[in-house]
């Protein structure tokens, strides 16, 4: 389940405020307009874009904007759930049959989840389960990783295309040093695409990528809990025995609280192993 994620609009419009109370507060005749020079955001910008259309082709120029659509969401998953459904599981192969586990389907959303067990169904060996699953979750890390890499590159290239801008600033001002108007102008133009191909990079195109691969990391951490309770349940387990296994997933302060909302259902011995 997908909701908003509130830090990443938060964190991009706390960084341009505090840029904007940096300029306005150093009290300089121009003030924020100073800070405002159309030429230099032409060139980074125009140049960025193009610098991506040469890297990229165009299947995954057109999946940019569903990629930085991402680093606004997050995915709504609860540990504790997670666990509860595979220990629901395994009781109800235990007493049933693992053919019975397909009417559990029926309120189970996630894919992998329905995937996983449908193979323990059809009999297919733990061994080749894990091979199925743990080869879809390397496909899913290496498309999390193409279209990442998109923002990775335009945090690369923002920079790059400031440093050009810089070098046409300081061409034309050495050009014409002989007329002192074009000094102002044209040294404005070197510096402020510094200024915009920096702050993009460092703002918006590489946090958003960082932010996209823990995202990529907490939800190869899901998929590899839902392969052992996949296997934990096509192989019998004990349904008890199942659920400290999948607790070693959870974080100390996580079964800490779980301890305190279960009434001592962890015991202290295996918080203290985490």
């Amino acid at each position: 389940m997908k909701k908003r994620d509130i830090l990443t609009p938060i964190g991009i419009t706390l960084g341009f405020v505090m840029l904007m109370f940096g300029i306005l507060s150093s009290g300089g005749s121009g003030g924020f307009l100073s800070f405002l020079q159309i030429s230099s955001i032409l060139i980074v910008i125009g140049g960025l874009f193009a610098a991506l259309l040469i890297n990229f082709n165009l299947d995954q120029i057109k999946l940019t904007r569903h990629v930085i659509m991402e680093a606004f969401n997050k995915n709504e998953q609860n540990l504790y759930e997670l666990i509860e459904l595979f220990v629901r599981l395994s009781e109800r192969a235990r007493r049933e049959g693992l053919l019975a586990l397909e009417n559990e389907l029926d309120s189970v959303t996630d894919p992998f989840i329905n995937k996983g067990v449908l193979l323990a169904i059809d009999g297919i060996e733990p061994e080749v389960i894990n091979d199925i699953m743990s080869a879809e979750i390397t496909a899913m890390e290496e498309r999390h990783q193409k279209g990442r890499a998109i923002l990775e590159k335009a945090g690369e290239y923002a920079p790059a295309w400031g440093m050009i801008g810089t070098l046409i600033g300081l061409v034309l001002m050495l050009n014409n040093l002989t007329d002192p108007t074009t000094l102002g102008p044209n040294m404005a133009v070197a510096l402020l695409t510094t200024f915009y191909g920096t702050v993009l990079a460092n703002l918006v195109f590489i946090p958003m990528a960082g932010k996209l691969e823990i995202k990529t990391n907490e939800e190869v951490f899901l998929k590899q809990i839902v392969i052992e309770g996949v296997i934990g349940v096509q192989s019998g387990q004990n349904p008890r025995i199942l659920k400290e296994k999948l607790s070693a997933f959870l974080s100390k302060e996580m079964k800490q609280r779980d301890l305190e909302e279960q009434d001592g259902e962890y015991t202290e011995e295996t918080i203290n192993e985490a």
